[in-house]
């Protein structure tokens, strides 16, 4: 696809509504993660957001509401970050995020997302055959905005996100006002040891379900299998408290024993997705640099295809060189007083070389796993996992054990930070990529939608510290000093900062770690059989995911992954499928944005109020729960029935 060159596209309305849907969308996702460890995709929202209100301006191209859209992305994404910062406080070592050191941190490793993968784009987008179904998904979003017949189907989308959002935003407003309850649970005997069973009613996991599909669902059902009915009865064995001492006797085994082996079986999954893309990685980058070698010799861009240009490889080689300079600033700012500073010369040597190495590496992986699956599939906390258990073992290399407990908190908080640095690599590869495939099919050209990808890791840099520190001054964080009874499981940062602490300080239990990874080789036998006579899949780092995540979590993702194949499988069948797809979901990124958003609004509210219960217009009862599940069950009904309907109207002009 061509584009005149005079067609807008990089322009400072476009990048005003990008900040203005980065502050929404961001928020929505730093929530998100902190309560659940999932984010969601937000390319395909903004794109529709974006035509609403551009259409209303003269000379909107769809080359513009592109750009919106990847800066959109590109901050959404990158509030991924929370599942390794709160793991700083988790440990003790900060007791707040530091404004402009959380800023630092975030934007550095989201620019060098950006430059990692800029050589990649020839590589994995216009040089393979990955499907990127999220960016193939923004891009249709994009077409028909343009095209014949756009602005009633645009209508419709936008109609569907804000449905989703009515009705998610809805149910926790009436749960923090008591008048229904927010989930339900159940603890009960097993065999000879026990288990429980428990969800949240929330609309936002059964979007995620939806959007995330079947092979997913089902391979966290098997996870949550696996961890609470297996896993979880064989632990708690012969022993027999009762009452609630049974309850708090379970869930401790469960943090303590069996999220652990979970994370073996993750650990595993992630490290054999590295051994299958290395070597497709490899020579797509040996071909990508070929065809800049061949750009060069021509002499003149302009002879380019418009969308074979991207930003110059001097200037991305060099400022990935050149943030190597402020990385080891701000770790030896991060160490003083520490352990590390004794040996801060070998340190921060073998730290930068550590970011510059694995970020390379994830860089590649993480975009090649996000046009294989999506982004939000993409196993983004396999490689935090990995990252951490690389620095750790650096540096336990480097200081050895032995140490007093405050030298090993230092060391565990150095591990963390530098962990962070490259887990903003890992966001923003993992969403670019997607992104720069949106660009190739609508006529984008490369370099600028590589600065708007920049402008959205500025943006998302300046937004994320502020609602954190909001979030742990209201909530914080479980397992930190003084956290309260409603304080936000941050599970990812949980699971890296535990793995971090048990490396360093010798309690890591080898033996959890191992029994979860020989699941994992388990799991990983069993989707390679799939995989190759053909009877589908089995993601490993689902099962992982589903062994890991509370089961209040995890339930309603399988529901929702169950309910949206079912859709799907009825879209297929309507006169226009895609169309029928796509307002599928559009509600149900609606559901995941009205729930999270809500909750941010309320984490206002209470720090407002210093009030919990500042919404609560009664005192709940035996009946909260019952009444809970039949508006739950209504109001997924109402969501799945205005898809049809919405998708069953014939499509005016």
């Amino acid at each position: 696809m061509t584009i005149p060159a005079s067609a807008r596209e990089l322009t400072l309305r476009g990048i005003v509504l990008g900040a203005l849907l980065t502050v929404l969308f961001t928020a929505a996702n730093v929530y998100l993660g902190l309560r659940v460890g999932l984010t969601f995709a937000t390319s395909i929202p903004a794109a529709v957001i974006s035509m609403a209100i551009l259409r209303f301006f003269s000379g909107a191209t769809i080359q513009e509401n592109n750009i919106v859209q990847t800066i959109a992305s590109s901050a959404g994404t990158l509030s991924a970050i929370v599942f390794v910062l709160p793991g700083l406080i988790m440990v003790g070592w900060w007791t707040g995020f530091p404004y402009w050191e959380s800023v630092a941190v975030i934007a550095i490793g989201g620019v060098l997302g950006v430059m990692y993968s800029v050589p990649l784009r020839r590589a994995l987008v216009t040089g393979s055959d990955l499907p990127y179904p999220e960016g193939v998904a923004a891009a249709e979003v994009l077409k028909v905005g343009a095209g014949v017949g756009g602005v009633e189907e645009n209508r419709r989308g936008l109609a569907a996100v804000v449905l989703g959002t009515a009705m998610s935003a809805a149910y926790p407003l009436l749960a923090k006002m008591k008048l229904v309850a927010e989930g339900a649970d159940k603890v009960f005997r097993l065999g000879s040891g026990a288990t429980f069973v428990s969800t949240s009613l929330s609309l936002a996991l059964v979007g995620v379900g939806h959007l995330v599909g079947l092979a997913v669902g089902i391979a966290m059902l098997i996870g949550i299998v696996l961890s609470y009915f297996v896993i979880l009865p064989h632990l708690t064995a012969g022993i027999a408290p009762s009452g609630t001492e049974l309850g708090d006797f379970v869930s401790t085994v469960f943090r303590q024993k069996v999220r652990f082996i979970g994370a073996g079986t993750i650990g595993v999954a992630a490290i054999w997705t590295l051994l299958k893309v290395i070597g497709p990685i490899a020579r797509g980058i040996t071909a990508a640099l070929a065809a800049d070698r061949a750009r060069k010799a021509s002499g003149n861009m302009e002879t380019l295809e418009l969308t074979e240009r991207d930003l110059p490889i001097g200037i991305v080689g060099g400022t990935i060189l050149a943030l190597m300079v402020p990385i080891a600033l701000l770790l030896a700012d991060f160490a003083a007083g520490g352990p590390v500073s004794g040996k801060l010369g070998m340190t921060l040597i073998a730290s930068v070389a550590y970011v510059l190495v694995a970020g390379i590496v994830i860089a590649s992986v993480c975009g090649y796993m996000a046009g294989l699956i999506g982004a939000s599939n993409s196993p983004i906390s396999g490689v935090g996992i990995l990252s951490s258990l690389g620095i750790s073992l650096l540096l336990l290399g480097l200081f050895g054990r032995g140490l007093d407990a405050d030298s090993t908190k230092a060391l565990v908080a150095f591990a963390l930070f530098v962990t962070a640095i490259v887990f903003g690599v890992a966001t923003i590869s993992n969403d670019n990529l997607q992104d720069l495939k949106t660009g190739q099919l609508v006529g984008a050209t490369p370099w600028r939608q590589q600065v708007a990808l920049i402008l959205g890791v500025a943006f998302g840099a300046v937004v994320i510290p502020p609602i954190l520190t909001l979030l742990n001054q209201t909530f914080g964080f479980q397992g930190a000093p003084g956290a309260g009874a409603n304080a936000l499981a941050a599970p990812q940062a949980a699971l890296i900062s535990a793995i971090a602490q048990g490396v360093l300080g010798g309690s890591l239990d080898w033996n959890l770690i191992g029994s979860g990874a020989l699941i994992g080789a388990v799991v990983v036998a069993i989707d390679e059989v799939l995989k190759r006579t053909g009877r589908g899949s089995l993601p490993p780092l689902a099962v992982g995911m589903g062994m890991y995540l509370p089961m209040d979590v995890t339930a309603l993702v399988v529901l929702g992954a169950v309910l949206g194949h079912f859709y799907n499988r009825w879209a297929t069948r309507q006169r226009d499928p895609e169309f029928a797809e796509r307002m599928g979901v559009l509600t149900a990124t609606g559901m995941i944005v009205g729930d999270s958003l809500f909750n941010v609004i309320y984490a206002g509210i209470v720090a407002k109020t210093n009030n919990p219960d500042a919404l609560a217009v009664v005192h709940g009862g035996t009946w909260a729960v019952p009444a809970g599940l039949v508006l739950f069950a209504a109001l997924i009904a109402l969501g799945y029935w205005r898809m049809r309907d919405s998708a069953l109207r014939p499509v005016s002009g």
